[in-house]
């Protein structure tokens, strides 16, 4: 069975690798410790296709160490005490080196029976994960590794591995076919930063050329989509979610239009949804509360109709909250308020707010005392409402924006009367 030509393609070099210039130029710190012969225990974040396997298995050819590579969703932990067997045996003279990938899946007790050989140094790990490692890795493995974040490559840095695919099968399969002008920036800009999707898509193109040619259209028929990265469950779910409310509270709607696609695109609908309503209400605001309910009836159309034709409404809420005027007063001051409850300042509700009940016969001052607005000129009239320990804090001030400044003006102006 031949392997996929992301497999056969694999660099054997550093400088056969593409991207990562922050880790793989020279004088870097990641280089350097390799070209050292020293290996400490490495782990490798970043997203798939990006180079993790490629650099361990580098490592392990330059470090001259035998490599085991497992992955985190199929391995054992009696996989782990295999692959310490081998040390100081004829199969691994120099030593193991474990490469462990997508360790995030292994539990916590599997992630502890790495310690004791991490610990003797008969195995020098290095871990890949896709997720954040100081969330999903165990905190003793942390404290005795060092972390190296790779990132997703520019569509720039990958056209060499595109045109290096074809050179490849031309040469392997002895077949002088033409690659159309822009397919290699096609690919390189469709596969979301990903080399192994890159290469396949290569792969793939070739399989499927015609007449000896490998045309743009026929590298945009299969490419379509792929330029997608997302897993619900990942950190780029939320990088993407957190991308597109900065961008309306930011007041760019291109951006947050282009967010919003990547969202109906992998289609999480609820997701575009819910953190529209958020925004509308968290940094639009009191600045223009109406845009609340319009933004509401926004989202039931969507919900209503469904995707693809959701696009629509949702389109023009997340424009008109983007352009909207901004103010996330009232926000801030319910943070204010449990905050103070939070670190234990309330306090009894005054007296006169409470629910009518009968006073004790220890009471000063018998009776509620509740002065009913409504019974006094502008509906308002000067009463405490804040418990004793609270009563000058400011939780609400007013936004300059022209909705709050007339609503603040109204009220100086009235209860300045009552004084």
């Amino acid at each position: 069975m031949q392997q996929p030509l992301a497999e056969r393609l694999r660099p054997h070099t550093l400088d056969d690798m593409v991207g990562q210039p922050h880790l793989l130029d020279e004088g870097r710190a990641l280089r350097r410790i390799v070209q050292s012969g020293t290996l400490p225990n490495l782990i490798f974040y970043g997203p798939s296709g990006v180079g993790k396997t490629t650099f361990a298995n580098i490592i392990a050819k330059q470090t001259d160490r035998t490599l085991v590579r497992l992955n985190g969703t199929t391995a054992a932990t009696a996989d782990i005490k295999a692959a310490v067997a081998q040390t100081n045996t004829l199969m691994a003279p120099n030593g193991v080196l474990l490469y462990l990938d997508e360790i995030q899946y292994f539990t916590k007790k599997q992630q502890q029976s790495l310690l004791e050989c991490i610990e003797s140094g008969a195995v020098t790990l290095i871990a890949s994960t896709t997720e954040n490692p100081y969330f999903y890795v165990y905190g003793a493995i942390l404290s005795r590794s060092t972390v190296f974040e790779f990132k997703s490559l520019t569509a720039e840095q990958i056209v060499p591995a595109v045109q290096r695919a074809f050179d490849f099968l031309r040469d392997e399969q002895d077949d002088d076919f033409t690659v159309e002008d822009g397919v290699h920036e096609h690919i390189a800009r469709a596969c979301g930063g990903d080399v192994r999707k890159a290469i396949n898509a290569a792969e793939l193109c070739f399989l499927s050329r015609a007449d000896g040619q490998i045309t743009l259209e026929l590298a945009r028929e299969l490419s379509q989509k792929s330029a997608m990265r997302y897993d619900r469950e990942g950190d780029e779910h939320y990088d993407i979610l957190s991308a597109y409310q900065k961008s309306m509270r930011g007041s760019d709607p291109d951006a947050a239009l282009h967010y919003l696609a990547r969202l109906l695109e992998a289609g999480d609908l609820p997701s575009a949804m819910r953190r529209l309503m958020v925004t509308a209400c968290e940094d639009v605001g009191l600045a223009w509360p109406q845009i609340i309910p319009i933004v509401k009836a926004a989202v039931d159309a969507a919900q209503m109709i469904g995707l693809p034709e959701a696009m629509i409404p949702l389109a023009n809420a997340v424009v008109l909250v983007a352009t909207a005027p901004k103010s996330n007063t009232a926000y801030a001051g319910i943070g204010a308020a449990i905050a103070d409850l939070r670190a234990g300042n309330s306090g009894p509700i005054p007296r006169q707010l409470q629910n009518k009940h009968f006073d004790g016969a220890d009471a000063d001052d018998p009776g509620q005392h509740y002065k009913y607005a409504h019974d006094y000129a502008d509906r308002w009239v000067k009463q405490q409402y804040l418990p004793d320990v609270l009563r000058d804090r400011v939780y609400y001030t007013p936004g300059d924006n022209k909705h709050e400044q007339a609503t603040k003006a109204y009220w100086e102006r009235i209860k300045h009367d009552k004084r």
